[in-house]
């Protein structure tokens, strides 16, 4: 803007030229504030794109420069429109500054031209007449009637008859009602009442953005539309044609077929070839939401189409319904989600059966491409057949996406073309039922992990990341075993369950991962080789000492350990080189044995004591071995009993002298003496 203030002069903000092929520049004669508030129309229809305008701020006004000659015959309108608002106010004993008391008073006589303007095309009656009356007749009594004047010139409504030819229209069927030819004709209207011709030699684009620009539902017939430039479609519009027959063609590169640029528009039954996108979606002047582009074919199109979240957070692409659609020759990609600039990506959109088909097509991209996009983008009942001697992939999960949703996913193509690639990046990608019948990867993960896959993938089918389950029955267990052979220290992580050690290579110390990062991990460690080299197990950070709170040791060939974490510390659940269960009973009497431990050391140094055995047919004795040693020098005899029975071997066995132990087993019916040292 100029540093001297814009004066508002007394011109209609509202200029009109008729093109003549050539010329590219056109004034606009009236002061704007802003480049936004220039509206540029051709033949009417609103104009986005292919223009740029400048002299924003000054008062003589500035001019439009397009890109392209609007064509020969074309009205071109330049208009100022400026929001009807007032959103600030002046300070209570605030400094009062000139410009802004000019800025506003420029706004006011911007807004009382508008008005003006807006104004001046209107019906009136002159000044020197006094009407009768102005207020329209109650809706019901004018209904299906013309307006007219009476025989004072004043207005009033007319039966038709004998006014205009309106012959009835009656639809077949018991129900149905008459109406008149004009009301049934008016209840939609055709591109071809604005003069397109649909012959594949015409340029229709006019006829497409006039239409639109002055009805929110358009239909069109069979033929072949040439267009040279975007079809828009805004809030609430419909385009729907004829079927496979109504053919909308782009002719010349670098612009989308058709664009949709707000919100609840519809796209249906129709035949799109051509265009940098068949269709795409984003945001315009409001938000891209609540689309429905159904029983479509794209054809030829660099990408089918294309949801992009643009430069403008509060205008979001989002919960957009793409349904039977067919994208058949794509050069880049089929479906393809982006976001080009500052705005947020692409989320919640659900594409329900749509099908890519290079068809021979050099289709260098991917046949769905998830580029950006985030929260529940969903695909059902979808198909990728992509050229293998090109394509990237059937379907691509890029690295700005997040909670992408594929159900039902039929990938095909030829040599290494993966069927899903996950891009390093990607997020919580959920991946099922997937019909991987190209040659390459049937899951190509770069993301390290992070999907989900149910009846998907190969030779995985199911892969299950953090998961809880409070019933299983399981019929295979597998575990992921990692093998290793490298000397020094084995940092272990949390996607192998079983680790085989082999140190012939030089001892190993593993360290666990902190017990604090994997609460009810558990994990198992085994010593492969027999060499005397050791194998170590600590905590990473030195948490805890290790395993009980300290380093263990394997030495021996199938020595192992198997190890928990309750979040805490690390706990040996199982092992080879776990201490032995001992109790010491320094007693004298009768002592029962309980069964609790496996050796039992017992001192009689204060008088002759009785071991008891339980009996051999105890539930805790079945099966069981246990070992009982005499400690201490003392003559006093330790004598090995049963409850109810005879003793081991059938006999109550005396230990006499310190050291002397005796090694028992029950059978269920007896106790047997294993070994025995007097």
């Amino acid at each position: 803007m100029s540093n001297e203030h814009i004066k508002m002069p007394d011109v209609p903000p509202l200029a009109r030229y008729v093109a003549d092929g050539i010329q590219t520049q056109y004034l606009s004669p009236f002061p704007v504030f802003a480049t936004e508030d220039l509206l540029v129309r051709l033949g009417g229809a609103l104009q986005y794109g292919g223009f740029t305008v400048s002299g924003a701020g000054q008062t003589e006004g500035g001019a439009v420069d397009f890109s392209v000659p609007p064509p020969d015959g074309v009205i071109v309108i330049l208009e100022r429109r400026v929001p009807l608002e007032r959103m600030t106010d002046f300070l209570e004993g605030g400094d009062f500054s000139a410009r802004a008391l000019n800025n506003e008073l420029d706004f006011l006589i911007a807004a009382i031209q508008q008005v003006g303007r807006d104004q001046a095309p209107m019906l009136r009656y002159s000044d020197d007449e006094m009407p009768a009356h102005v207020t329209l007749p109650p809706k019901g009594l004018r209904a299906g009637k013309v307006l007219g004047f009476d025989g004072s010139g004043n207005p009033v409504v007319m039966a038709t008859d004998g006014v205009m030819a309106a012959p009835d229209f009656t639809a077949s069927g018991m129900g149905a009602v008459t109406r008149s030819s004009s009301e049934k004709l008016g209840e939609f209207v055709s591109i071809g009442d604005f003069g397109a011709i649909g012959d594949g030699l015409t340029d229709d684009t006019a006829a497409f953005q006039q239409a639109l620009a002055a009805h929110s539902h358009v239909f069109v017939p069979e033929g072949v539309y040439l267009v040279t430039q975007p079809v828009t479609l805004g809030h609430g519009q419909s385009l729907f044609g004829a079927g496979m027959g109504a053919v909308i063609k782009a002719q010349g590169n670098g612009f989308d077929t058709l664009a949709v640029r707000g919100g609840n528009a519809r796209i249906e039954s129709l035949r799109i070839e051509g265009g940098a996108a068949g269709i795409s979606l984003a945001g315009g002047t409001e938000e891209c939401v609540q689309n429905l582009i159904s029983h479509i074919a794209v054809i030829g199109a660099d990408v089918g189409i294309r949801l992009d979240g643009g430069d403008n957070p509060s205008k979001p692409c989002y919960w957009n319904n793409i349904r039977d659609v067919l994208i058949e020759q794509p050069l880049v990609h089929g479906v393809h989600l982006i976001r080009s600039g500052v705005g947020d990506t692409p989320n919640a959109n659900r594409f329900h059966r749509v099908r890519v088909f290079s068809k021979g097509a050099a289709t260098s991209g991917s046949g769905f491409y998830i580029e950006e996009g985030a929260f529940n983008n969903a695909f059902v009942d979808c198909e990728a057949n992509v050229n293998g001697a090109t394509a990237a992939a059937c379907f691509r999960v890029g690295a700005g996406s997040n909670k992408t949703l594929i159900v039902n996913l039929l990938c095909e193509s030829t040599n290494i073309v993966p069927n899903v690639r996950l891009d390093a990046g990607s997020v919580e990608t959920s991946i099922i039922n997937l019909s991987a019948e190209s040659d390459g990867a049937a899951i190509y993960d770069l993301s390290g992990g992070n999907y989900d896959a149910v009846n998907a993938g190969y030779p995985d089918k199911n892969r299950l990341r953090k998961t809880t389950v409070t019933d299983l029955k399981a019929t295979l267990m597998r575990y992921d075993t990692r093998y290793s052979d490298d000397p020094g220290t084995l940092e272990l992580d949390l996607t192998h369950s079983v680790h085989i050690i082999d140190a012939v290579n030089g001892a190993v110390t593993v360290e666990l991962p902190k017990a604090s990062d994997a609460p009810g991990v558990q994990i198992t460690v085994k010593k492969k080789d027999d060499t005397a080299n050791i194998v170590t197990i600590t905590e990473a950070d030195g948490g805890a000492g290790g395993p009980d709170g300290n380093p263990m040791q394997l030495g021996g060939r199938g020595d192992y350990a198997t190890l928990l974490s309750n979040g805490a510390q690390w706990f040996v659940m199982a092992s080879n080189r776990v201490a032995g269960n001992t109790r010491y009973i320094d007693s004298s009497g009768t002592v029962d044995i309980d069964m609790a431990v496996d050796t039992y050391l017992l001192s009689s140094f204060g008088g002759a004591m009785t071991a008891r055995l339980p009996p051999a047919d105890a539930a805790q004795a079945i099966g069981r071995t246990i070992i009982i040693k005499k400690t201490d020098s003392s003559a006093n005899v330790i004598t090995v009993t049963e409850q109810g029975g005879n003793g081991p071997d059938q006999h109550s066995q005396p230990l006499s002298s310190q050291y002397s132990a005796i090694t028992v087993v029950s059978d269920g019916g007896q106790w047997f003496i294993v070994s025995k040292h007097l």
